[in-house]
């Protein structure tokens, strides 16, 4: 799977350089990282929605969806696969593969994050569309 993500990851970084008229990828990279994480948003909602509904085919395609969003996501920030790839080899150092470190940041040696780090807070993404006022 990893040889897949870091194909991906390559194309997308090509796709940088890409026509946005004729690359979906240029134009989304070009949108911005508050539009790229709003798609991202919106394949996870997706990939849920179809899990509740027993749609175990369309979470695998919204689930590719939401890789391609994420990498997407990971090129505008300037992060690599490798940087994903080393944080998931330390947590599994920390306290195995199948688990994901607590939010507290508490228990853990020096390589767990601080508590302060660990919450952020939660904002809402304004929509372009115009809204009705009242």
């Amino acid at each position: 799977m990893s040889d897949s993500i870091t194909r991906l990851y390559e194309a997308v970084l090509a796709a940088r350089a890409a026509d946005p008229a004729i690359s979906k990828t240029g134009k989304l990279l070009r949108s911005g990282r508050a539009k790229i994480a709003k798609k991202l948003a919106e394949e996870a909602v997706e990939v849920v929605i179809d899990a509740m509904n027993g749609h175990n085919d369309a979470v695998v395609r919204e689930s590719a969806d939401l890789i391609y969003n994420l990498t997407v996501l990971w090129v505008s920030a300037g992060l690599r696969p490798q940087d994903i790839w080393d944080e998931m080899d330390r947590r599994e150092r920390l306290l195995g593969i199948a688990e994901k470190l607590p939010k507290n940041g508490t228990g853990f040696s020096s390589e767990a994050p601080p508590a302060a780090a660990a919450r952020r807070k939660v904002v809402a993404m304004e929509s372009r569309r115009s809204r009705k006022h009242r």
